[in-house]
């Protein structure tokens, strides 16, 4: 069954567009040699998807960059999904998605299965909403997550 929202394969507009943005992704990075220019490339990569981005999320997402290179420098900047992600050994740990950019209520700040931060409870949080200026104490909070994972 299909609906206005979500083709045949039952994905919306947006998430077709992240898996086709995933693709191109996977594609350019093959096609990169060198392990130095690789790195190079997919900084400048991110630093363009943030410098695209519009203005509110664009400052979430600077303001996020700044706090992963200060708190987790061995964190490489990576696309995820078309969206500015942090990875370590090429595996994203934690990444940012443009709220405004998938038409969402809120931007959101997540963190992949490589950023083990299991807990002895069965049951941690994996993304978190970013709404507006988060507080000091927000960001504080995620600068925590980034040095633990």
């Amino acid at each position: 069954m299909t609906s206005r929202t979500t083709g045949g394969d039952g994905l919306s507009p947006q998430e077709r567009a992240a898996v086709k943005d995933r693709a191109t992704e996977l594609r350019t990075q093959a096609k990169r040699a060198k392990a130095a220019d690789k790195a190079a490339a997919d900084a400048a990569d991110v630093a363009a998807k943030i410098a695209a981005m519009p203005d509110g999320d664009r400052d979430l997402a600077e303001r996020l960059h700044r706090t992963v290179a200060e708190v987790a420098p061995d964190l490489a900047p990576k696309l995820y999904y078309g969206q500015p992600g942090w990875a370590r050994g090429g595996k994203v740990v934690c990444f940012f998605r443009s709220g405004q950019g998938d038409k969402l209520r809120y931007s959101t700040f997540g963190l992949s299965c490589e950023a083990a931060l299991d807990d002895a409870s069965g049951l941690w949080p994996t993304s978190y909403a970013l709404t507006g200026e988060p507080t000091e104490e927000a960001w504080a909070r995620i600068a925590a997550l980034v040095a633990r994972a």
